[in-house]
């Protein structure tokens, strides 16, 4: 193992994951799904509780690891998650359920991103948390952007997308999509960005006032 691989595998075992959320990512593996990681979800619920953040946009709920981990920084913020599959809708209530969240404080949207997106309302967000169909993470984020208010922050975890992103050679879309937005990213100069190598990547992005 190369000293960058012992750096991340630390990383993620320092992180005291409440039960409530490792139940949830048990859950996640069970199904076949890759949750974020315990870094990821630490980082997150880090700038969920800098910022204060009060509305949580999540694209892709999955079984609830994610939305967990932000909601367990920000005691008054409120989360809308969105997905496509009612099994891991399903799951993912249980998930908030069995962790004492109050029912008022998530909204579950059934349905594709791209359909649920257009129709919310722009800068009206805290955090954008973008972790759903890898092929279309550029439109997503750009819908990130335009809900989240001045000042706001979207966060997209996988950024790094299996390691492939640094690797020039590699081309196939989901990679060249990841890459393309790094990219786009780190030249825009409409927003604060920052690429963390924590976990797969979470790639961070603070707009401007």
């Amino acid at each position: 193992m190369s000293e960058q691989d012992s750096n991340w595998k630390y990383a993620d075992q320092i992180v005291n994951e409440a039960e409530p959320i490792a139940r949830a990512r048990r859950h996640a593996l069970e199904m076949g799904i890759e949750p974020i990681s315990p870094a990821v979800g630490a980082q997150s619920a880090l700038i969920a509780a800098a910022t204060n953040a009060q509305n949580i946009v999540e694209i892709g709920t999955g079984t609830g690891v994610s939305g967990l981990w932000l909601l367990s920084a920000s005691p008054r913020a409120v989360l809308t998650s969105i997905e496509a599959e009612t099994e891991l809708q399903s799951v993912a209530r249980q998930s908030f359920t069995d962790a004492g969240i109050a029912p008022n404080r998530v909204r579950l949207i059934t349905g594709r991103a791209l359909d649920v997106l257009p129709r919310m309302n722009e800068n009206s967000y805290d955090i954008v948390f973008v972790d759903g169909d890898p092929a279309q993470v550029i439109e997503n984020v750009e819908h990130g952007l335009r809900l989240v208010r001045p000042g706001g922050t979207v966060l997209v975890p996988r950024a790094l997308w299996r390691g492939r992103v640094s690797d020039p050679a590699q081309r196939d879309e989901v990679t060249t999509s990841f890459r393309t937005l790094v990219q786009e990213i780190a030249a825009s100069d409409a927003v604060v960005a920052a690429l963390s190598p924590v976990g797969d990547g979470l790639l961070q992005l603070t707009t401007r006032y």
